[in-house]
């Protein structure tokens, strides 16, 4: 399972989840941090938004990026784990 985390340098709310999603490496999921300066279409679609968290689908019909429900900047760690953990089931109830 693959995540993408969209933000910026600087930026003390994509920090602190950066931090949180670092903290739960012990759960199987890949992140790909993606700095929305260095590429104007995710400038504009995130510069608004940051931090954007996505899950990454590969379909027949090519790889998706399905965005995540916004987490509180004060979500402590056990939330953020609960929510990767919900995508992890949902992710192997859909290869079953």
């Amino acid at each position: 399972m693959k995540f993408v985390l969209y933000s910026k340098p600087g930026c003390h709310l994509c920090e602190g989840l950066e931090e949180k999603l670092a903290a739960a490496a012990h759960l199987p999921f890949e992140l790909e941090v993606r700095d929305i300066t260095t590429r104007d279409d995710w400038f504009q679609r995130y510069q608004y938004e940051i931090p954007v968290l996505c899950q990454v689908l590969v379909t027949e019909a090519g790889v998706q990026e399905n965005p995540l429900p916004r987490l509180s900047p004060r979500a402590p760690q056990a939330r953020v784990e609960q929510l990767i953990q919900t995508y992890l089931e949902c992710s192997s109830e859909d290869a079953l």
